[in-house]
């Protein structure tokens, strides 16, 4: 079991928190000044050996944000088969953009020429009639060997540059990535503002008060979300990441921000520093819809009357919703998105037996509430997760259905066990409120129903062709996971 909130001076680095607004934050934390305020300075967070990534460069994260902004340029600085790997994957996600590359060699590299490169691509870019911003990401080697794009003009011809550091071996997976990326957008819009008017949203300002929304989610969420918080009096604001630069006025313009995925602990500490509340977890399943309600109530000001008015309007229909869509079976889940806790807690109240829940990104306060819930119904969490102990977890618990990253599910299905990767079959779903009881439930219940085929596969060809027997196999010959 992961050890408490309580015990993070015990823990290591991959599992310690540092720096958030309360003391706690992770990757990229706000940090102290010489009078001991909050500066609002990024830092990369050194990692060890241990936090390498076992999953996709974490720049994908990072480089997948600004590919999605209207008016943003992204330029890589790094190896050429980092930027050919990072440019096919997100052009394979569906990006239609080019992406910049500033080579080097080892010359340009040790003199400080690949710098005087970067910065001249800088100003080769910086077109105000294309560009608002300007995104440079450090890979590995230049962030390792020093190269200081903290050194480059903050803005060139009127387009802001946004220079940072997406190491592999301090930035643990891409979902933190995308933090590093928006809490540094976050932070240069927070300074705008603080210096006079800004642009206002393209939608116009709201006529009630705003929630700004933490996460990239499934697109029907944030509407759920809105209407989750329209009996509060209260709307919802612009989703973080952004797809404009304006939009991040939108956003520090809110009452609140709701972290919905937990890991933007960068952009939370923005929020903090910009003074605005961050109510973690989010409206997911029966208690955690009560509990969510309430929490955006305390940190708004939002009255008694208004909060029984959105529970009594939302609580019976999600309860109804869990209710038409029970799920049976012993699930084992694990990925690397951020949400994996907030999936688990939707499962477990939709009746699945599930054992645990294993999730690459790291503790932080927004996520304690979930982890607290799931490990009072008996639910292993285990953050950092290896794909070593998402195996373990498998083995040990022999479920009737895994979901889980690639590797994980390929080896569920050698093991002729059912198997749902996780980022492309759960996270794509709807999650907030009645409809994502509904939709979850859907796509679990037919992968469940699918354990006959699987053993008959299994019996067929393991018996043609000699192969191990399967995890399945071995649970009806020795009862073991029941």
């Amino acid at each position: 079991m992961t050890q408490t909130l309580s015990k993070f001076a015990d823990t290591n680095d991959s599992d310690r928190p540092i720096g958030a607004p309360d003391g706690l934050g992770v990757v990229r934390p706000v940090v102290l000044g010489a009078t001991g305020q909050l500066s609002g300075e990024p830092e990369v967070r050194v990692a060890g050996a241990h936090d390498q990534p076992q999953s996709m460069c974490p720049a994908f994260g990072a480089l997948r944000v600004a590919l999605r902004m209207r008016r943003t340029a992204s330029v890589l600085v790094g190896s050429a088969c980092c930027v050919y790997g990072l440019t096919f994957t997100s052009h394979f996600y569906g990006a239609r953009r080019s992406v910049g590359y500033v080579p080097f060699d080892s010359e340009t590299l040790v003199t400080g020429k690949l710098f005087e490169d970067v910065r001249e691509a800088a100003y080769q870019l910086a077109d105000p009639e294309r560009y608002d911003a300007l995104v440079i990401i450090n890979l590995c080697v230049p962030s390792a060997s020093g190269v200081p794009l903290r050194l480059l003009p903050e803005s060139i011809n009127g387009v802001r540059i946004i220079g940072i550091d997406i190491p592999g071996f301090g930035v643990p997976t891409h979902a933190e990535a995308k933090d590093v990326l928006a809490a540094a957008m976050l932070r240069r819009a927070r300074q705008e503002a603080e210096q006079g008017p800004v642009q206002a949203p393209r939608g116009g300002r709201a006529t009630r008060p705003t929630v700004a929304l933490i996460g990239e989610m499934f697109p029907v969420d944030p509407v759920t979300l809105g209407m989750l918080l329209e009996p509060l009096g209260l709307a919802a604001g612009p989703v973080l990441p952004t797809r404009e630069w304006r939009e991040l006025y939108g956003a520090l313009a809110g009452v609140a921000a709701a972290a919905i995925h937990p890991q933007y602990t960068g952009v939370c500490n923005e929020f903090a520093v910009a003074g605005r509340p961050v109510v973690g977890s989010a409206p997911v399943g029966y208690e955690g819809t009560a509990a969510w309600l309430e929490g955006i109530a305390a940190a708004c000001g939002v009255s008694a009357a208004n909060l029984d008015a959105a529970k009594n309007r939302w609580l019976p229909a999600t309860r109804q919703a869990l209710a038409g869509a029970p799920i049976k079976g012993r699930i084992t889940l694990s990925g690397y998105e951020g949400s994996e806790l907030l999936v688990g807690r939707v499962l477990v109240e939709s009746g699945a037996d599930l054992r645990y829940v294993g999730t690459a990104c790291g503790r932080t306060p927004w996520s304690q509430q979930d982890c607290e819930w799931l490990q009072s119904k008996g639910v292993r969490v285990q953050y950092r997760a290896t794909l070593e102990q998402d195996l373990d977890a498998m083995a040990e618990f022999a479920p009737d259905l895994v979901i889980g990253t690639t590797p994980v599910v390929q080896k569920a299905k050698e093991a002729a066990t059912p198997a749902l990767y996780f980022t492309n079959l759960i996270s794509a779903r709807p999650l907030i409120g009645p409809a994502g009881a509904g939709s979850l439930a859907q796509v679990i219940n037919a992968a469940l129903a699918s354990r006959p085929r699987f053993d008959a596969m299994d019996a067929f060809f393991g018996a043609a062709h000699g192969l191990p027997v399967a995890l399945g196999t071995v649970r009806a010959a020795t009862g073991k996971g029941a």
